[in-house]
């Protein structure tokens, strides 16, 4: 059964966060794989079947925009669906995001089912 459970790569230098984000998705069924910032996100895309990716945007070392763009770059994940998750709420980096290749932007504090309905939504088969 484990070998059909859809995989998520959440992305967010902070752990509660992390741990409310996994809370959630586990609770609905999927494997969650936890980096805390974009070079150990990129770090953890080596190869496996990963069906979605969530991101924060403000992290240390790379930035969830640039973490984007760095995936777009990778042939094997370029068209995995990420979620940004974000207290950003301006419209100019909500735009930035979609221009990297973010699918969707969701804005902390949010809501479990709010992010379950946008990962249901976009996770790829």
């Amino acid at each position: 059964e484990s070998t059909m459970a859809k995989t998520i790569l959440i992305l967010d230098d902070s752990a509660p966060i992390r741990q409310v984000v996994g809370i959630a998705l586990r609770g609905a069924g999927y494997e969650v794989i936890e980096a805390n910032d974009g070079v150990d996100g990129l770090g953890k895309l080596d190869g496996k079947k990963v069906n979605l990716i969530i991101t924060d945007v403000n992290m240390p070392r790379m930035d969830g925009i640039t973490f984007v763009k760095e995936v777009k770059k990778l042939p094997r994940y370029k068209f995995t669906p990420i979620i940004i998750l974000t207290t950003e709420s301006q419209d100019h980096k909500k735009q930035e995001g979609r221009a990297a290749g973010a699918k969707a932007w969701v804005v902390k504090p949010f809501q479990p089912p709010q992010l379950l309905d946008a990962v249901s939504k976009l996770i790829l088969p």
